[in-house]
């Protein structure tokens, strides 16, 4: 009877367990609904008629599909160049950001000097400072060295770490124990040989979780290249869309077509790396 009893008390909270999950879940759908009505209306538009474009009543599914919209949309621009241009700045910059951040986080994490905490207080209070406060000056050094309408400026800085990624690694170095790092000093390793063999291959998920953050950075960075860019032969994707909005304006479908194949490596990147980046990010968090 007590059996019973203790199961029949457990049943209503069971029960309210599962309403506040249906009722997460729903809102959850409805919330993806309402984020991918831009991207559907993007990619239907990139298919349609220009003159269904605006069409009254609205045309949900293209009627005829054009799937030549996007061999035209590319052939108006020289995109392949632009995608060329992207790609380097975005490689260059990922590889400089990766290889910065992961020293510097593994000094504040596993090295042990005067100031540490100083420093790396230091470093965090700068992801404070806007980046219109520093553009100016920035833009003025820069210039003065000769690298303006250059790919320097996009894709040097990168090599000199950013604050969050510093953060992100450093806090996925902190939950690797420091007995793997012992266990290698008495076999003789350096602290160089700890860094590459013992230490880098335990945050994978925190490198692909920068990756991903970089390549998007830099696969969508708007404002560099509009500012240190000037040839168009040296434009990136997402000034070459800028550029065809203002020299094709009223063709929507082209416009929608260029951008949804811009944007489609974004989102294979994180469909592949979807398990990295969320792992990257909550273990990240756990311990500081």
């Amino acid at each position: 009877m007590s059996k019973v009893a203790v199961i029949k008390k457990g049943r209503p909270g069971a029960t309210q367990k599962k309403m506040w999950r249906t009722i997460a879940y729903t809102t959850l759908i409805v919330g993806s609904a309402v984020s991918l009505i831009p991207f559907l209306w993007m990619l239907g538009t990139s298919f349609k008629d220009p003159a269904n474009v605006f069409a009254d009543p609205i045309q949900v599914w293209p009627n005829p599909w054009l799937w030549s919209n996007y061999a035209k949309a590319f052939s108006k621009l020289p995109f392949a160049q632009y995608t060329f241009n992207t790609c380097l700045i975005t490689a260059i910059s990922m590889f400089g950001q990766m290889i910065s951040c992961a020293l510097v986080a593994f000094g504040f994490a596993r090295m042990r000097f005067p100031g540490r905490n100083v420093l790396f207080v230091t470093l965090l209070a700068t992801m404070m400072l806007p980046a219109q406060v520093t553009m100016i000056p920035v833009f003025k050094i820069w210039s003065t060295l000769g690298f303006y309408d250059t790919f320097v400026p996009l894709t040097l800085p990168s090599f000199f770490g950013s604050a969050f990624f510093i953060f992100l690694l450093r806090q996925y170095y902190m939950t690797v124990p420091y007995e793997m790092d012992e266990a290698a000093r008495i076999d003789g390793a350096s602290t160089l040989q700890i860094f590459y063999k013992v230490l880098l291959p335990q945050i994978k998920p925190a490198l692909a979780t920068l990756a991903i953050f970089s390549f998007m950075n830099n696969w969508n960075d708007f404002l560099g290249p509009l500012i240190y860019l000037s040839s168009p032969a040296k434009r990136t994707l997402a000034l070459g869309l800028y550029a065809f909005q203002g020299q094709y304006a009223t063709d929507w479908n082209y416009l929608m077509a260029a951008s949804a194949v811009v944007m489609m490596p974004l989102l294979i990147l994180f469909f592949c790396g979807q398990k990295y980046f969320i792992q990257g990010v909550v273990i990240s968090g756990v311990k500081g």
